[in-house]
């Protein structure tokens, strides 16, 4: 969840007036702060989260493994007073997906014990955390029942068009293989989705990534 206001949900008028409360809450019960290096994990799938994490700023990726070894990327998240580990908080389940900086990152640690005790003092402050959880889930689910309804191409395209409209909550990454992990699927299948749409005239393969050629098509091919 952000720190940040999120410009919608119910209760956003309410989050807004109370921002710097929200804010200083969590900055109350930090506990200590390190640096995290590039590909060390914040927190790991399958393990008990001890504390919450907040990265100000600092790109992370986020995914988890099956037992048949099959990976699933969500994406990259450009963090914004990003707070990790709160799902964890309150539900006491294992954490269900690796957080990892793909950059060097900033961490402030907050002791789970103090925000307990915060929330306790203050329910209002139980609202926002409830509604940010609310909407991260919901956006989370998307992706994921997309994923698995539509075919590979289709969730490709769609992709690339809402990556232009900048309106996806999480980003892709620079490598093919990491690519293809965020459409649980191998590199190969995903090259064949990109040749696809390639070959629809829809997309052009450059050094620097993938580039529109024919927006309008693309759009209709993803709305349609």
């Amino acid at each position: 969840m952000q720190l940040q206001t999120l410009g919608k949900g119910r209760f956003e008028s309410e989050w807004s007036q109370d921002k710097q409360l929200i804010e200083q809450t969590i900055r109350d019960c930090i506990c200590t702060r390190r640096i995290f290096d590039e590909n060390e994990k914040l927190l790991t799938q399958g393990e008990h989260v001890e504390n919450l994490y907040l990265v100000d700023s600092g790109r992370i990726s986020m995914g988890m493994t099956a037992r048949n070894g099959k990976t699933f990327q969500l994406g990259t998240l450009e963090c914004e007073q990003q707070l990790f580990g709160e799902m964890e908080f309150f539900t006491g389940y294992r954490c269900q997906m690796d957080i990892v900086p793909v950059e060097p990152v900033d961490v402030a640690i907050i002791d789970p014990q103090k925000l307990q005790r915060c929330l306790l003092e203050q329910p209002r402050l139980s609202l926002y955390f409830a509604s940010a959880i609310a909407i991260d889930y919901q956006d989370t689910v998307e992706i994921l029942t997309r994923r698995m309804l539509y075919p590979i191409a289709y969730n490709v395209a769609y992709d690339i068009y809402h990556q232009y409209l900048n309106d996806l909550p999480v980003d892709g990454f620079q490598k093919n293989y990491l690519e293809a992990e965020r459409f649980a699927t191998s590199d190969r299948v995903y090259r064949r989705a990109v040749n696809e749409l390639e070959n629809r005239g829809f997309i052009a393969k450059e050094k620097k990534g993938l580039r529109i050629l024919d927006l309008d098509g693309l759009r209709a091919f993803v709305e349609g």
